[in-house]
């Protein structure tokens, strides 16, 4: 049978001792992590959330405190009484390492069975075993200082917007469904037979009717949900520090946010951030770095070399000129020696999954050497090296499409792959933008209709105003995004305030008057009772924290992530449920055999 605590109460957390403590006689708990026996001395090396301290027994311990910490194993739970002393033998690599524990009474709380992997920082265990023993992994010092940090940066995030006048409200998480964007996930009604809550995949309607009931400044750590395909920094559950403000413009939302930054990196990273960021319009964004996330911290933008090749000669160059694109390239410093024949066909195949039909390149030798070189003067290649930028040893990678979009984004995927193959990124850098001025439409094949690219409640810009109906997809919107080493870090809009341009946008949008009556009917009816000017922002606080760390993943920085197919090892969930219960929500069971 185990001991118990009864009689003992934990004064310190492992790491919290130092040299000035000798003497004390304390307590401490947490799991035995490392276990040396060397005859006459045996130390259990004892860890909780704080960090390690060494239990020592000798010739001065007790007999039978001496025997039960001989049976101590890996992962054991202990809480042991004794003195601070200064250890004969420092360790300068532990913060504890000046001092240990002389042990005088020893309880073993809770034993342990052989872990499937050992429980220490740095260990190298496959993350489907890390995510099935989730409790294991989440002892380890490297994980636990990562959700530590997400908790301080949480604290941040509600001290300093608190200092800056918002009131934190909790919105619903049962709530209508509105699919306009990605996919919902739905919650069957057991009193509303056939019916549905969806789960929020925001609370962007509802932040905006706090602003219409007169809040002014509302903030929320906000639990959001998208049935959506996963990638490194993307989850199907996943939390926002949202905002959203009355009476502010851009200028006031981007302010507010560079001071959060500020804030939040020094206070928790002890890092000082420079503001204001560098702002990038959205086609600015795009025509030099292929991306509008890009990643500036470092150079190699892309070069727009149509003028340049027109009239050159070479099919493929004119063909996709002729048909209203572009050609473009990037630059590859020394890529003349570092990327064979072999590698370049690997960049064409690698191009082609981001919708470019292939890859030219020329590389600059003794004399120019390109696979387009039969078909163009050698005036023209060098003119093009020019024009790109490139030098002796370089190599310019080009992409020709009729649709220069597709030309930009895969030359901006090929340039992120350069960089980390070259390591031109610097790792210890962390490089913010606003990229704004984003078009407020996007056209989708599948449903044969301009979409929203933020969402249907952004504003279009002054000069998109006369060109809603007669040109959409030249509109621009009052959106921005904020930009952090290459990935999304949060974004925001003005949002439209005026009735008769929210019902212009549905109409630009090609919903009808009965499709927006049912999902926003009661936004619009409140849009009548007086709207105040408003905006917000929300930031993806697992991509925050990731960032913030180095993380590859924001698996690393959540407590119990998903995988990639949406479930969860350690639970195994999403599973089968009672067919009582499908009953009880009005839905048939579904047969092992349909599954």
């Amino acid at each position: 049978m185990a001991d118990t605590m009864q009689g003992l109460k934990r004064t310190d957390y492992c790491a919290a001792f130092s040299e000035k403590d000798a003497g004390r006689e304390v307590v401490v708990c947490g799991w035995a992590a490392k276990r040396r026996d060397l005859g006459a001395l045996l130390f259990i090396d004892l860890r909780d959330r704080s960090g390690i301290l060494q239990l020592a027994f000798d010739d001065t311990t007790g007999r039978a405190v001496l025997e039960k910490a001989q049976t101590v194993r890996s992962e054991f739970v202990l809480a042991a009484k004794g003195t601070i002393r200064l250890r004969e033998t420092p360790n300068d690599k532990l913060p504890t390492g000046r001092i240990e524990m002389a042990v005088s009474e020893l309880r073993i709380l809770a034993k342990s069975d052989t872990p499937p992997f050992e429980v220490a920082e740095g260990g190298a265990v496959k993350e489907e075993m890390q995510l099935r023993y989730r409790y294991l992994d989440l002892r380890r010092p490297e994980m636990q200082n990562h959700l530590f940090l997400r908790h301080r940066i949480v604290k941040a995030a509600h001290d300093y917007f608190d200092r800056n006048g918002f009131i934190e409200i909790e919105t619903p998480n049962l709530i209508k469904s509105t699919p306009e964007g990605a996919r919902d996930y739905l919650v069957p009604s057991r009193l509303h037979a056939g019916k549905f809550y969806a789960l929020p995949q925001s609370p962007q309607l509802y932040k905006q009717i706090l602003m219409l009931s007169g809040f002014d400044r509302y903030m929320q750590i906000a639990r959001c949900f998208r049935d959506e395909d996963l990638r490194a920094d993307r989850q199907p559950e996943f939390t926002q520090i949202d905002l959203e403000l009355s009476f502010v413009d851009e200028e006031d939302i981007m302010a507010l946010n560079e001071g959060y930054i500020r804030h939040v990196f020094k206070e928790v990273l002890g890092k000082d951030v420079q503001t204001p960021f560098q702002r990038l319009p959205y086609d600015e964004a795009m025509a030099r770095y292929g991306s509008d996330k890009p990643d500036v911290r470092f150079g190699m933008e892309l070069r727009d070399l149509s003028e340049t090749v027109k009239g050159c000669g070479f099919g493929v160059f004119e063909g996709a000129l002729a048909g209203g694109g572009s050609v473009r390239a990037v630059t590859a410093e020394g890529g003349a020696d570092n990327l064979s024949r072999k590698d370049l066909d690997k960049l064409a195949a690698f191009v082609k999954d981001y919708g470019a039909k292939g890859l030219a390149w020329l590389k600059l030798g003794d004399t120019p050497n390109a696979s387009f070189g039969k078909f163009v003067s050698e005036d023209t290649l060098l003119a093009v090296a020019a024009a790109a930028g490139a030098g002796p040893g370089d190599a310019v990678l080009i992409v020709a499409d009729t649709n220069s979009t597709v030309a930009c984004t895969a030359l901006g995927a090929l340039r992120l792959h350069l960089a980390e193959r070259f390591g031109l990124i610097p790792k210890d850098e962390f490089a913010f933008l606003w990229v704004t001025h984003f078009p407020l439409f996007e056209y989708s094949e599948e449903e044969g209709r301009y979409m929203a690219m933020h969402h249907p409640f952004t504003a279009p810009t002054e000069e998109s105003l006369d060109k809603l109906e007669s040109d959409p997809g030249t509109c621009y919107a009052r959106a921005y995004d904020m930009v952090l080493n290459g990935v999304e870090l949060g974004g925001g809009s003005i949002r439209i305030n005026d009735p008769a341009l929210q019902k212009r946008m549905f109409k630009a949008l090609g919903l009808s008057d009965d499709v927006v009556r049912q999902r926003f009917g009661f936004l619009t009816e409140a849009f009548r009772y007086g709207a105040p000017p408003h905006g917000g922002m929300a930031y993806g606080l697992d991509r925050l924290v990731m960032l913030m760390l180095g993380c590859e993943s924001i698996k690393q920085v959540i407590a119990f992530p998903k995988v990639q197919n949406a479930s969860e090892l350690m639970t195994g969930s999403p599973d089968l449920v009672e067919e009582k219960q499908l009953r009880e929500l009005h839905l048939s069971p579904i047969r092992e055999k349909d599954i």
